[in-house]
């Protein structure tokens, strides 16, 4: 009982921040909050996550739900990579401008 407590805090604390974050990134906001809620549900109907799992063919809830962790892990981290690839490319295409900018301004 305590567990389940302890589980609704965080995941109604990253409710909280989804909603907030909802105006930045519509697509990540919204994700979060229907995660956030199924994971509330699941929190307090573990036997529900059961079914769910015995249903798609995986032997546990527990299971079911690490599985869809790692899977939103995965996609998580590729998302932030994509991200930190094009800022680095906008970093270079700058510094790009800024040498010949410099370089053209030197030879006058």
């Amino acid at each position: 009982m305590i567990g389940q407590f302890f589980l609704t805090a965080i995941l109604a604390a990253i409710l909280l921040y989804a909603w907030s974050a909802y105006r930045k990134a519509p697509v990540i906001g919204l994700a979060s909050v229907v995660i956030a809620l199924a994971g509330l549900y699941f929190v307090w109907m573990p036997s529900q996550a059961t079914w769910l799992a015995h249903h798609v063919g995986i032997g546990r809830g527990a299971d079911l739900i690490l599985y869809t962790w790692v899977l939103i892990s995965l996609l998580m981290l590729l998302n932030l990579h994509l991200k930190l690839r094009a800022q680095a490319e906008l970093v270079t295409k700058l510094a790009r401008a800024m040498a010949l900018a410099e370089a053209e301004r030197g030879s006058r």
